[in-house]
């Protein structure tokens, strides 16, 4: 295996650091969202203030994903557990003005050469896909 990186496209939401931290930073946030999580996808799910427990399809057993690190409206460091291979990501903000804040999302996970090719397409797509999500999300809303 080798550890492989990538990173989303950079995006612009429009509003201060803060706002999107406080949201991102608490995964209790998820209750809220709930009933969008596609029920045949994933079930079993426990939420917590620093993780989220699932059961995935196609996995056969629960995953964890857990907040390891967080540096105050600046960077947030997501680790995984219970899959297959070595993982982890981090949604980092850069606030530019009070209504502009960049969002980069990143990755590294250690895939098995032979899956590599198979998925990185589809991976930097999901990851810059989540990055304009993130940027539309409605965080003054949430606070």
């Amino acid at each position: 295996m080798s550890e492989s990186k990538y990173e989303s496209k950079i995006t612009s939401a429009g509003c201060p650091a803060e706002q999107i931290y406080r949201v991102l930073s608490n995964m209790e946030n998820l209750e809220r969202v709930r009933d969008m999580i596609p029920q045949d996808k994933i079930q079993e799910m426990e939420i917590y203030p620093d993780r989220v427990r699932m059961k995935v399809d196609g996995l056969g057993q629960k995953i964890t994903i857990a907040i390891v690190d967080r540096i105050e409206n600046d960077t947030i460091k997501y680790g995984a557990e219970g899959i297959p291979m070595q993982a982890n990501f981090w949604i980092q903000l850069k606030e530019l003005s009070p209504v502009d804040t960049r969002i980069k999302l990143t990755v590294k996970a250690d895939i098995p050469m032979m899956f590599k090719f198979m998925i990185e397409k589809k991976l930097q797509q999901g990851l810059d896909q989540a990055a304009e999500m993130l940027a539309q999300f409605p965080y003054s809303q949430w606070n």
